[in-house]
């Protein structure tokens, strides 16, 4: 059975992610953050999903305010986070919280599911609205070439065991569709209980590509005085074969 994106995979997320390297994510842009003199303060995670992200911030004394789209996944962030956690179901293009925020993040791809430049704009705009003057938004796109070319061989696959002794087996497919330059990935995912009992669901998400000479023209748009668009982990400056760009954009003092 087909499930909108983010819903039915929420399920067996954490198990099919386990290997994501948040806590080194977390690392990669508090560092950023600290070498430019911003150590501590209240963040707002966009796309936290389960709260992966959201975790890491709390652990490092951040104040984090999670918001994601999925009910389904806020509800599992919900049980994994600490108790009082604030947690917001909200769509990055329009999400008004009516207050500011030291950092911003959104990663693992999140702003790739914008399939528009206009709408990536949008999400910029509200994250500068949600950031106090001086501010800093930290944030990763696959590029155009990382859209085209996912995965080898264009299939993720395998089984993981979930901690209730469930098997979570799973065949993630993707195309490109070139002529809406869209990444295009049908996620497959059975769930085998113990018991024997199975459950099916598919999937189907979509991603567009941004390069960074796409992206600078709409930090400046949304009100970002200076930016640095750097490769993980070494902050090395992209170039034509980075299939992932992460995004430093600082808020200005006067706005």
């Amino acid at each position: 059975m087909q499930h909108p994106p983010f819903t039915a995979l929420a399920a067996v997320y954490d198990t099919m992610m386990d290997d994501v390297e948040y806590d080194h994510w977390a690392d990669f842009i508090l560092t950023y953050a600290r070498d430019q003199g911003l150590s501590s303060g209240r963040a707002l995670d966009l796309a936290c999903g389960t709260g992966g992200l959201t975790r890491e911030l709390l652990k490092a004394g951040w104040d984090v305010t999670g918001l994601d789209g999925s009910g389904e996944m806020l509800d599992k962030a919900r049980a994994r986070l600490p108790q009082g956690t604030p947690l917001v179901q909200g769509d990055l293009r329009t999400f008004e919280l009516g207050e500011q925020f030291d950092l911003i993040t959104c990663v693992f791809d999140s702003l790739n599911n914008l399939l528009s430049t206009e709408e990536l704009g949008q999400a910029f705009a509200h994250a500068a609205k949600h950031l106090r003057p001086g501010g800093l938004l930290a944030c990763d796109l696959n590029t155009r070439l990382g859209v085209r070319e996912l995965w080898d061989g264009d299939v993720m696959e395998g089984v993981a065991p979930a901690p209730d002794g469930s098997e979570v087996h799973y065949h993630w497919s993707h195309t490109f569709d070139s002529a809406e330059e869209l990444g295009v990935v049908q996620a497959l995912c059975r769930v085998v209980r113990d018991g024997g009992e199975v459950e099916e669901f598919i999937e189907i998400h979509r991603e567009r590509g941004y390069d960074a000479g796409e992206v600078e023209p709409l930090l400046r748009a949304a009100g970002f005085a200076r930016w640095d668009i750097t490769e993980y982990p070494d902050y090395a400056v992209p170039d034509g074969d980075t299939p992932r760009i992460w995004v430093f954009a600082w808020k200005g003092e006067e706005a």
